[in-house]
């Protein structure tokens, strides 16, 4: 859950009070971003998460009604995870997150593995207990995304997402300058096929193991004016793992994340302003052409995403 407050301008200058525009509650969360997003995309989705049996969560599972999301929460004693985010006028934001979940909470198998035997692709997010899901996934050879957010390239706790997955999304607000480096470690040191830093307006940076330098990706222009920045990370990470699975080269896949990170940015609130299809088409190549199908024998299978 996401508590949105609208500040004259960030960082908030120290005062004892500050008069503010009407405070929102929105369902947050970068894991119901993606689900939302993919969702809206047209893509077939599950999400599964803790929630807490609290006003919270109920806002979340209502959230998520009838969006086209299977969504399969399990009941955390520790309650719904919230987030505090200040936003200023430009739309940029500064989000804090608690941490009421214990390092002992653990997703049984028993409850995604029937997802994943059906899936095409996973997007973890960095909650602790998802990094216990790796071993699963990769015995069952299902590629997985995961955002690393403002990651330094230090803490230790992405380590794992950041190097076990095959696609990395990260931002470049907590490396600056190191952003390249720290992109260049995460292919060397781990199997992903692609790294992709997000620079607000500044676009984001594409590097694959083929690449000596991260290529700039330009930042799409958004249909409407700037409102809120919340979200707009997970909607890129959306427009890129649509491109990816319609057959998308990935510098295509990450101009189609662009057009939907710039989407989100004009409405207020988190996971708001969902791209469609058409708003991605508009600005796409067409895709690669198939495979030709082998003539002794061909296979179809139906999954999702």
């Amino acid at each position: 859950m996401d508590t949105i407050v609208r500040v004259g301008a960030l960082p908030v200058p120290s005062a004892d009070s500050h008069a503010v525009p009407p405070v929102r509650e929105w369902a947050g969360h970068t894991g119901t971003g993606v689900a939302l997003g993919c969702a809206a995309l047209g893509l077939t989705t599950g999400f599964v998460d803790f929630l807490g049996d609290d006003p919270p969560g109920a806002l979340v599972r209502e959230r998520l009604a009838g969006s086209g999301v299977d969504f399969r929460p399990l009941i955390s004693p520790h309650g719904t995870r919230r987030a505090v985010n200040l936003v200023s006028p430009d739309g940029r934001r500064m989000s804090f997150y608690d941490a009421r979940d214990p390092l002992d909470l653990r997703m049984p198998p028993e409850h995604y593995l029937p997802l994943l035997r059906r899936t095409r692709h996973v997007h973890l997010s960095i909650s602790h207990f998802a990094r216990y899901l790796f071993d699963d996934i990769e015995a069952l050879g299902v590629p997985v995304s995961t955002d690393l957010h403002d990651w330094d390239g230090l803490t230790e706790h992405h380590r794992a997402f950041a190097f076990r997955s095959d696609l990395v999304f990260l931002s470049t607000a907590g490396a600056g300058e190191r952003i390249g480096q720290i992109m260049r470690e995460i292919i060397r040191e781990g199997r992903a096929k692609a790294v992709i830093a997000t620079a607000g307006a500044g676009g984001a940076y594409l590097l694959t193991p083929e690449d000596r330098t991260p290529r700039l990706v330009p930042a799409a222009v958004p249909p409407t004016p700037v409102v809120d920045s919340n979200g707009a990370g997970d909607a890129f990470t959306c427009g890129f793992l649509y491109g990816r699975l319609s057959g998308h080269e990935l510098e295509e896949c990450a101009r189609l994340g662009a057009v939907a990170g710039a989407h989100a940015c004009t409405a207020a609130g988190t996971h708001t302003a969902l791209a469609r299809p058409d708003d991605l088409l508009a600005s796409a190549s067409p895709p690669p052409p198939p495979p030709p199908v082998p003539a002794v024998e061909a296979q179809v299978s139906s999954t999702g995403a």
